[in-house]
């Protein structure tokens, strides 16, 4: 039931009233040799799609059940039973219990609901998926130089990173360079934020060099991790892209050049973890009733009719 660990996969979104069906979307994974997704909830057609193929799977618990979760161990067991325990051949890799909770109050039920799925999903023999949860990268601070990177609040992060420690489970942060760059321009270029030649950046604390946005956002990551005792705490990059339409930067060319650079980088590492680095890209397709700034609908890589936004290879 549980897969191998590739690079690429890719965030399957679902916020469209035009989208392929589930086992046509599977086929263009395939097709592409994308080898793992995300899914932002359990969709029974979507699980039934990727019975068998192998596709390493990413499942969120949505964030509206996570009070339950955290509150009652059955509630989590009866999730189990009805998402995961009928999908023996689906090759799942993690669970992410929430996406980008902020609010402090609905944050204090993310650790005791991650002690109850653990324990549902061990007491039906599935010790094999990792329980963690995904992170907007507002959590860290103090990110430039990445060396100086430490977890924004203490007291929200360091038990969950224990018990990440304990469980062997990775953290998942979500890593936008579109984002900072958009939001500093004149600090940041726009070939350091694509992954090309032209910036570099030497970080006087590791001595480290640095030519790309993406690989002094992790390794802020990692320097959070070390400040905090939990160094070897593995990072998964659970969301990363770049929009190709609706704002400034937000253009085809843009889009191609960061996600083509991320394809061709994340199997290398970044200056402070060489290695594979696991990294969804955000979004498999252009989702027209996403809601919020116009670039949240243009972040797909391909169409809803499955045709290409802009050509990559994978």
């Amino acid at each position: 039931m549980v897969t191998g660990v590739h690079s690429i996969g890719v965030c399957n979104g679902v916020l469209g009233n035009n989208l392929p069906s589930p086992a046509d979307v599977v086929k263009l994974y395939r097709s592409k040799g994308i080898t793992a997704m995300r899914i932002y909830a359990p969709e029974s057609n979507v699980l039934r799609a990727l019975s068998g193929t192998g596709i390493g799977l990413l499942m969120d618990v949505p964030n509206e059940n996570i009070t339950a979760f955290a509150s009652s161990p059955s509630a989590a067991a009866a999730w189990v039973k009805a998402n995961v325990q009928p999908y023996p051949r689906v090759s799942f890799r993690y669970i992410a219990v929430g996406n980008e909770i902020m609010d402090v109050d609905a944050q204090k039920n993310i650790l005791p609901a991650m002690k109850n799925l653990d324990a549902a999903l061990a007491a039906a023999h599935l010790r094999g998926i990792k329980v963690s949860t995904a992170l907007r990268f507002d959590v860290f601070t103090d990110t430039f130089p990445p060396s100086s990177g430490v977890f924004a609040d203490d007291d929200f992060m360091d038990p969950i990173v224990e018990y990440l420690e304990n469980t062997g489970a990775p953290l998942l942060a979500n890593v936008y360079p579109y984002f900072a760059y958009v939001g500093d321009t004149t600090n940041i270029h726009l070939d350091y934020a694509t992954f090309q030649p032209g910036t570099t950046v030497t970080d006087d604390g590791n001595g480290l060099t640095y030519t790309s946005l993406f690989d002094a956002m992790v390794d802020s990551i990692y320097a959070a991790l070390e400040d905090s005792g939990r160094p070897g705490v593995k990072v998964v990059v659970s969301e990363t892209g770049w929009p190709s339409s609706g704002s400034f930067a937000a253009t085809v060319q843009n889009a191609r050049t960061y996600n083509q650079n991320l394809i061709n980088h994340v199997g290398g590492g970044t200056p402070k973890r060489p290695g594979p680095l696991e990294t969804y890209m955000f979004a498999m397709f252009n989702e027209n009733l996403k809601t919020g700034d116009e670039t949240e609908r243009h972040f797909g890589l391909f169409n809803p009719d499955k045709s290409p936004a802009y050509t990559l290879s994978f």
